[in-house]
């Protein structure tokens, strides 16, 4: 059942939309099969039923329909999935697609492998929220199923060099993003401004939920999951000093 809530900061779709080309640059796409053979490997799924929770415009999604596996995309952006059927379409997969919030959607033991990527986990102001969609996650895998999380850990954003970043697109459209740890470690605020050639300006700020290794790993644990195991990036390297980014894979046990 759809829960009624307030208006949150993801709910602007002209975010989505505006912030796309950096976000989801020709560069970052082609990465993805890469990015999910990697995956593949650190979680070895029993099965070859996925949920791809936050799916945004299909890129894990339609790697995966291309292998084989049976693809169910969950995500709340409408904008977001008409380019990712776009895209199916163009690719000829077969992907269910599923416009529902991530604190909402659940299927009783229907997947054999949850993927949770790029940084799509702690968007929530209540940290009751991000554990009630492990719940969900726990719930919707089978006995036996592996969830793989990848998010930005505190660890990491403590290691950052320069809190301001620059982008510019062949347009000459240019984003700068700002980011500043905040409320004793447990946020990360982020404002993101773009500036397109004719002058026009527009900007947004919003707020992530920031994870410890050791924090993420519990939350996990409470959820139900065992033998969570961390990496400091998708090549499965320890999470370490020179973790690029807070990796977590857990599984639900078997029967």
């Amino acid at each position: 059942m759809k829960t009624r809530r307030k208006t949150e900061w993801f709910d602007d779709d002209s975010l989505w939309r505006e912030f796309f080309p950096f976000l989801f640059s020709d560069q970052k796409l082609a990465s993805t099969p890469a990015q999910v053979r990697k995956a593949l490997k650190l979680t070895k799924p029993r099965g070859k039923s996925v949920l791809d929770l936050c799916c945004g415009p299909g890129r894990c999604s339609i790697v995966l329909a291309k292998k084989g596996f049976k693809v169910t995309a969950v995500d709340r952006t409408q904008y977001f999935l008409d380019v990712a059927k776009e895209r199916a379409q163009a690719a000829k997969v077969k992907v269910e697609w599923i416009q529902a919030d991530m604190r909402d959607f659940v299927r009783p033991q229907a997947f054999d492998l949850v993927l949770n990527m790029w940084t799509s986990f702690g968007y929530f102001d209540d940290p009751d929220d991000d554990l009630r969609v492990l719940r969900n996650i726990h719930r919707s895998l089978r006995p036996g199923g592996v969830c793989l999380i990848d998010i930005i850990g505190k660890e990491c954003a403590a290691r950052f060099q320069q809190s301001n970043f620059a982008e510019r697109q062949p347009d000459g459209t240019i984003m700068f993003q700002h980011h500043e740890v905040a409320k004793d470690w447990t946020k990360l605020h982020q404002e993101w401004i773009l500036l397109y050639p004719d002058g026009r300006t527009k900007k947004f700020r919003f707020t992530l939920t920031l994870y410890s290794g050791r924090e993420l790993r519990e939350r996990m644990e409470l959820a139900g999951f065992t033998e969570v195991q961390l990496y400091g990036n998708l090549d499965g390297d320890n999470y370490g000093r020179y973790a690029q980014r807070l990796v977590a894979v857990g599984r639900k046990l078997k029967k």
